[in-house]
């Protein structure tokens, strides 16, 4: 599932091309990929392409009226532009000047819906992992008695954060995934947040992690998988220290850590070159 590093290359590639454009037409191929009639869009301009969590949203105006396209690619999702419709095309954005925004999904698991405002289930989601200060996340891990990884995936904790950065983040921080968040001191909730705000913005200017079939809009594959430390590196020996990464299952997903650089004592964090 795209994460949020591979949401925002893909809102930015947007961005760039599509606001300021008349949405034409809406074609949809495959209702089981829509809520409600996304064709009423048809006729709005894009006014600002942006990122809430693992969504997608299209913020859309025509004359005094405001409404915005709520986009989650699920598993399988991609937005290309100008790119030729294929056998998993479920819905096609005609836009002015002849773009064309197509939006594919192999597994359909992916959901595009027009709201007049940002829907309330949305607006319920924790902060974003990148607009929220130290004190104030060090704050919200006190008052959580859960492991720090299964907290770290749910939403209503954070939006956007998912299992490859999560792993990633708790491996940069030396803190192992089975760690009580509350237990977590003042200083280990500092080198987690800044941890996690460091391996998701290195995420982004690597454009993302092609573990499966993310593309950006333009096509292009993400680079961050090439500078994975732990994840889906079961087996193979810690950069850092060599000891075999492991796997374990913590809510259902797949956890990768160092069992050696990521035990229940503080250590130093993990710097990377």
């Amino acid at each position: 599932m795209p994460e949020l590093p591979e949401v925002e290359t893909i809102v930015r590639g947007l961005a760039r091309s599509i606001v300021g454009r008349r949405l034409e037409r809406i074609e949809v191929r495959h209702r089981g990929v829509v809520r409600g009639r996304i064709e009423r869009a048809s006729g709005y301009t894009v006014s600002r392409v942006r990122r809430w969590g693992k969504h997608i949203v299209i913020d859309l105006a025509r004359r005094t009226d405001t409404a915005c396209l709520v986009v989650h690619l699920g598993m399988t999702g991609q937005f290309r532009l100008d790119s030729d419709p294929g056998a998993h095309t479920h819905a096609l954005f005609h836009l002015d000047g002849g773009l064309a925004l197509v939006y594919n999904d192999i597994r359909r698991f992916g959901r595009l819906e027009f709201a007049p405002r940002l829907p309330e289930r949305l607006a319920r989601l924790g902060p974003d992992p990148l607009e929220l200060g130290e004190d104030d996340f060090a704050a919200r891990l006190r008052a959580r008695r859960a492991m720090v990884k299964p907290l770290l995936l749910d939403q209503r904790f954070l939006r956007g954060l998912g299992n490859i950065y999560a792993d990633e983040a708790l491996f940069r921080a030396r803190i192992h995934p089975r760690a009580i968040a509350s237990r977590l001191g003042p200083a280990r909730a500092r080198t987690l947040h800044r941890a996690i705000v460091e391996v998701l913005t290195d995420a982004i200017r690597h454009g993302g992690s092609s573990v499966s079939n993310y593309v950006a809009s333009d096509g292009r594959a993400g680079g961050f998988q090439l500078r994975h430390q732990v994840y889906r590196r079961t087996g193979r020996p810690c950069h850092a220290c060599g000891a075999a990464i492991r796997r374990i299952v913590l809510a259902s997903r797949g956890t990768h850590f160092c069992p050696k650089c990521q035990r229940s004592v503080e250590k130093r964090p993990i710097v990377l070159s």
